[in-house]
């Protein structure tokens, strides 16, 4: 089987998109073909495999797989380029969508720029303490529509910062994500410093790519929502990735929950291509 395919990015956070709207690649698994359209070696390469199928309600349906199979949950990045696919294709500037039974809808802003209205989120009970090596490191866990654990780098003992200066987050950002306090599925790690009062800067390992990603759309949320909690930073919140592009969250706050969550970024189709898909060889 042939299967036509579009290599798009969202800050640099990219991806493998696939329209079966129609239907014609029903019998595909995404779950074992993932691994190997996003390999970087031996495939196209990507973070993650998006792939949007026929919806009733809304435009469209989309599913989201972690570059090792894994079902990602909602993918903020992938939704504004799955987003900018549909929008391209039916020459519209807005559609709404659905991932794990929430509607998402997204607009466009100008020739860039997309955004998304997330979910909302809960600002309770987020506060916690992980031991590491008998150091016990604040952290803050988030779920937007991916569970996320932030870190503020000013929080970490000495050693972790050299640890971070020397070999980049892989090494801590591995430990946390497999740490006994989020089995069984894990957590992607968001490190985050302060740049001024209205900016911050994110680094992002993520489960699912095993990896530092050069941006995380879910984790730009996390980490606003938690510099505006813990360190007083006001939306609209400026996250400065890994990719040196810009996203912007945006919220309104209303008692325990952020509401009217909005993820703005840079999207963009990169090229497209056909793949050969042979069921034995997954």
């Amino acid at each position: 089987m042939i299967i036509d395919f579009i290599k798009m990015t969202g800050a640099g956070n990219d991806f493998i998109l696939i329209d079966n709207r129609n239907g014609k690649y029903n019998a595909v698994s995404w779950a074992k073909f993932a691994p190997g359209i996003c390999n970087r070696h031996f495939g196209v390469g990507a973070d993650g495999l998006l792939v949007i199928e026929p919806s009733k309600d809304v435009d469209f349906f989309l599913k989201y797989f972690n570059s090792d199979g894994s079902y990602g949950g909602m993918c903020g990045n992938g939704g504004r380029c799955a987003a900018l696919f549909y929008m391209d294709d039916k020459t519209v500037s807005q559609c709404r969508f659905d991932s794990l039974g929430y509607i998402y809808s997204s607009s466009r802003l100008n020739d860039v720029n997309i955004s998304i209205k997330m979910k909302p989120v809960s600002i309770d009970k987020l506060n916690d303490i992980i031991d590491l090596s008998d150091n016990l490191i604040p952290i803050y866990s988030i779920d937007t529509g991916s569970p996320h654990v932030v870190i503020f780098l000013d929080k970490l003992p000495a050693g972790f910062k050299k640890l971070i200066d020397d070999k980049g987050i892989f090494d801590l950002g591995k430990l946390i994500r497999g740490h006994t306090m989020f089995q069984p599925n894990g957590t992607n790690v968001d490190f985050v410093e302060i740049m001024d009062d209205k900016s911050i800067s994110m680094r992002t390992y993520e489960r699912g790519v095993e990896a530092e990603t050069l941006a995380c759309g879910t984790g730009a949320v996390a980490s606003a929502c938690a510099a505006y909690l813990v360190k007083d930073i006001t939306p609209p919140i400026r996250i400065h990735t890994r990719s040196n592009n810009v996203l912007t969250v945006n919220f309104k706050i209303d008692g325990t929950k952020l509401r009217d969550v909005e993820l703005t970024g840079p999207a963009e189709k990169v090229f497209t291509g056909r793949y050969e898909y042979s069921e034995t060889n997954y």
